[in-house]
């Protein structure tokens, strides 16, 4: 027997331009907790001030309540708590993040695993992000196979605030397109309209999609979807005489073209076609660049999931499309190991190393692909130079070169290694 997602899918895909009603019936107390169970027990609670902890200590009953309330029509989300944590690669910018109340956590989470079996089958192959099996190293991959087949030209295009700027009313337009499900529309609307809480105090949710909110990142792939996606497929690729193709990663985005007149034609539609959808694009950080195999010497370089793209020589002299760490990461990175080294400066040596092992590991799991080992090495002697001070300002202030050597003797720091062959 297939369950009812998996039915919603299948329908999805035989008949693409049928609407799907009554799907609301799937948010009952088996998949609600269901998404109770994928809940991480060590996250922050929102407003309720409920853990996941306490939240099962009477589940059932919370549960059949909740569903209770949802069927009356008077289950209504609670504003989302709103905090701060420090931007990546910047000393002084703080990023907004967006803590639901636990049910609002629930219904979320049920809620987008509905939509997703909707438009998995529609979105498609070249968006990744927010999608099972489409990770940032098949990204990548494909990216590098657009760039090495016929592309001299580079559109690279950054939305600015886009999760914030996402427009209701166009999106639930986008929603009635494919659902007719009158319930579920409407929950989705109280989710959008569900305001903020910040040091007390209520801001109302004009635009953007919930923050930190299960629901966010397949709310933000259907906007996507419509707003870039299908035009660039329908009707940007089939006008092109030479080639045209884009990758994009949420609201990452890189457009390969082959003929330099259509790349920029294309950039100024973009902007047109954005502006349509109460997006804009964030002409700082956006750009045309020449690029490719066969564009010649003069070419430039961009970046994309935290990665520098740029043409070099592969070891037989040949020119090939390399990727290294891009420079605002490497230096994210390098402040944020140099700050927990120093706050951790009185852990056991041994302690210290292991846990600095497995942020290392997790850095070359991410950044492990091929051409990009020399930075990595690079990180690590940055790491054991940090390491190094650190240790001797616990004693005399100062480790000779011979104590440093016996004491990573015994206690190794890892080593890169390429992880992935993207």
């Amino acid at each position: 027997m297939i369950t009812g997602l998996e039915r919603i899918s299948q329908l999805a895909n035989e008949h693409p331009d049928r609407k799907l009603q009554t799907l609301m019936h799937l948010v009952n107390t088996r998949t609600l907790k269901e998404v109770h169970d994928r809940q991480d027990k060590n996250k922050a609670y929102g407003v309720d001030n409920v853990t996941k902890s306490e939240y099962e200590e009477e589940l059932e009953k919370n549960l059949a309540g909740l569903v209770a309330k949802m069927k009356q029509y008077s289950y209504r989300p609670q504003p989302v708590r709103r905090t701060y944590i420090p931007k990546e690669g910047s000393n002084d910018k703080m990023r907004p993040l967006g803590i639901p109340a636990y049910e609002d956590k629930l219904v979320q989470g049920a809620m987008a695993d509905i939509m997703t079996a909707i438009y998995e089958p529609k979105f498609y192959s070249f968006s990744y992000g927010f999608r099972a099996n489409r990770d940032c190293h098949k990204a990548l991959s494909a990216l590098k196979s657009e760039l090495w087949n016929g592309t001299n030209w580079v559109v690279d295009a950054d939305i600015k605030g886009f999760f914030d700027n996402v427009d209701h009313e166009w999106l639930m337009k986008f929603l009635e397109h494919d659902i007719a499900d009158k319930n579920l529309l409407r929950y989705v609307t109280r989710f959008l309209k569900a305001g903020i809480m910040e040091e007390g105090k209520y801001f109302d949710t004009d635009s953007g999609v919930p923050q930190g909110g299960l629901i966010s990142p397949v709310l933000a792939n259907i906007y996507l979807h419509y707003t870039i996606d299908t035009w660039f497929a329908k009707v940007i690729k089939p006008r092109s005489k030479g080639k045209a193709a884009m990758v994009r990663y949420a609201d990452d985005i890189v457009f390969c073209f082959e003929r330099e007149e259509e790349a920029r034609e294309f950039y100024q539609a973009l902007r047109v076609r954005l502006a349509k959808f109460k997006l804009e694009l964030s002409e700082e950080k956006s750009k045309i660049i020449k690029f490719g195999i066969s564009a010649g010497d003069d070419t430039g370089k961009f970046d994309f999931l935290g990665f520098t793209h740029l043409i070099g020589r592969s070891r037989e002299g040949k020119p090939c499309v390399k990727r290294i760490t891009s420079q605002k990461k490497l230096k994210a990175k390098r402040q944020k190991v140099k700050q927990w080294l120093w706050e951790n400066m009185h852990t056991p040596v041994n302690l210290l190393v292991e846990k600095l092992n497995r942020k290392l590991q997790g850095h070359y799991n991410y950044y492990g692909i091929i051409g990009n080992f020399d930075a990595m090495a690079g990180f690590r002697e940055y790491v054991l130079d940090r390491l190094k001070a650190v240790l001797g300002r616990r004693g005399s202030g100062y480790i000779t070169h011979e104590k440093f050597k016996r004491i990573l003797q015994y206690n190794p720091v890892v080593k890169p290694r390429i992880v992935h062959r993207v």
